[in-house]
C-alpha cells in the first residue's frame, strides 16, 4: 500500500488553496459536483458534505433539504460562511472544523454523506468511510465523486511517478477501485449500488454505496455498476 498523508499537511495545502480554490477548480469540478447533489437529492433529507471546502455546492441543494457541512481547512471554511451569507442559505444547519475520520456525530443520524474529492485527500480513507457509514442511518447513502487510479498503462505509470509531488499538494492520484472494494467487503454493512465514469474525460468517478439495514453481509456490486 502506498504511503499515507499527513492530516497537517493536507490543512496547510488547503490553506494555501483557499484563496483561488474556486477560480482553479469551479468549472473543472462542476460535472462531478452536479452529479453527486443530483444523486443526493434523490433521497433528500439530513445531507452531511465532508470537505465542504468553500461551500461551492451549497447553493444547488433544494431548499427542502437540511445541510451540514464539515472540512479540515479553516480557510475553506471561512469562505463557506461567508457563501451561507451572501445567499441567504437558511437550510444550511452549520459549518464545522472537523476531521473526516473522527466525526462528532451520533450514530445514525444523516440520510446521505457526500464526499466529493475527498477520500483520496485524507490520511486513512478505510477509517473515514467507517465514519461515513456510522453516521448514515439504514437505508442511507454515501456518495463520493473522486479520482480512480489507472491499473496500468502510461496513466498508471504517470499517477505513480506523480505521486510524491501530489501528496505535497494534497492527495494521492494511484488510490484504485480495489481499495474501495476491499473497505466494502470488510466494513460488511454497505453494498455498492453504482459506479460512474463522470466528465472530464472519465478521469473522475461517481461511485454510490447504500447503508444496509441492521445488518452486516450482503455486499455485491449492483446492476449497472462497473467492477
Amino acid at each position: 500500500m502506498a504511503a499515507e498523508l499527513d492530516k497537517d499537511a493536507v490543512a496547510r495545502a488547503y490553506a494555501r488553496w483557499a484563496p483561488v480554490y474556486d477560480m482553479v477548480f469551479g468549472s473543472i469540478f462542476e460535472r462531478g459536483r452536479k452529479a453527486s447533489i443530483a444523486a443526493a437529492e434523490r433521497i433528500g433529507g439530513r445531507i452531511l458534505e465532508v470537505g465542504v471546502g468553500t461551500g461551492l455546492s451549497l447553493p444547488d441543494y433544494g431548499w427542502s433539504n437540511r445541510l451540514v457541512g464539515v472540512d479540515l481547512s479553516v480557510p475553506m471554511l471561512r469562505k463557506a460562511r461567508a457563501r451561507v451569507q451572501e445567499h441567504r442559505l437558511t437550510n444550511v444547519d452549520g459549518l464545522a472544523v472537523m476531521d473526516a475520520q473522527h466525526l462528532g456525530f451520533q450514530d445514525a443520524v444523516f440520510d446521505v454523506v457526500v464526499a466529493q474529492y475527498v477520500i483520496t485527500a485524507v490520511p486513512d480513507p478505510e477509517a473515514t468511510l467507517d465514519e461515513f457509514a456510522r453516521v448514515l442511518k439504514p437505508g442511507g447513502e454515501i456518495i463520493l465523486i473522486n479520482h480512480l487510479g489507472a491499473e496500468t498503462g502510461w496513466r498508471a505509470a504517470f499517477e505513480q511517478w506523480f505521486a510524491p509531488l501530489a501528496r505535497r499538494l494534497g492527495w494521492r492520484p494511484e488510490f484504485r477501485w480495489e481499495r474501495l472494494m476491499g473497505w466494502v467487503v470488510r466494513h460488511g454493512g454497505v453494498r455498492v449500488i453504482e459506479r460512474r465514469a463522470m466528465p472530464p474525460l472519465g478521469h473522475f468517478s461517481l461511485i454510490r454505496f447504500a447503508r444496509l439495514g441492521g445488518f452486516a453481509g450482503d455486499n455485491f456490486v449492483a446492476a449497472g455498476a462497473t467492477p
